[in-house]
């Protein structure tokens, strides 16, 4: 530590001015910033390991008397638009195997058998073959 006789190797420069250079014009803070940023080697790496680590469900795999049940329960609802249903139903994942279940309420508005599909009054539309549960709400 120097004492206030003793001068400071730097004391001749410590008062001047940054010497800033006058023939570039001067970076954003954004612009510094980036230098600084990491570089990505392996661009998508983060997006491909967040894919790997989602979870999905296996798809239903129904017993015959499951599928009977919910076919009898579907034509019943379909002769009677005051029988509102809950609908268990898998949706395949587009990406990878597998997928994830949703729940819908409702009448049913149209049960079409030659594309195998039902749709709710609540426009909901789903797959026969992906119904895994059907119970009867209000008769």
């Amino acid at each position: 530590m120097n004492t206030p006789n003793e001068r400071s190797a730097y004391e001749d420069i410590i008062a001047q001015p940054y010497p800033y250079a006058t023939t570039r014009p001067r970076m954003s803070p954004a612009e510094r910033a980036a230098q600084f940023s990491p570089f990505a080697a392996l661009s998508g790496h983060d997006e491909a390991i967040a894919e790997a680590a989602r979870l999905t469900e296996e798809a239903p795999q129904p017993d015959e008397t499951l599928k009977w049940q919910i076919s009898e329960l579907l034509q019943r609802a379909a002769r009677d638009p005051a029988l509102i249903l809950n609908i268990r139903y898998f949706i395949p994942d587009p990406r990878k195997n597998g997928g994830r279940y949703a729940e819908a309420c409702g009448s049913i508005r149209c049960l079409d058998p030659h594309t195998r599909t039902v749709r709710l009054h609540n426009d909901t539309c789903m797959d026969i073959a992906s119904i895994a549960d059907v119970t009867v709400i209000c008769p």
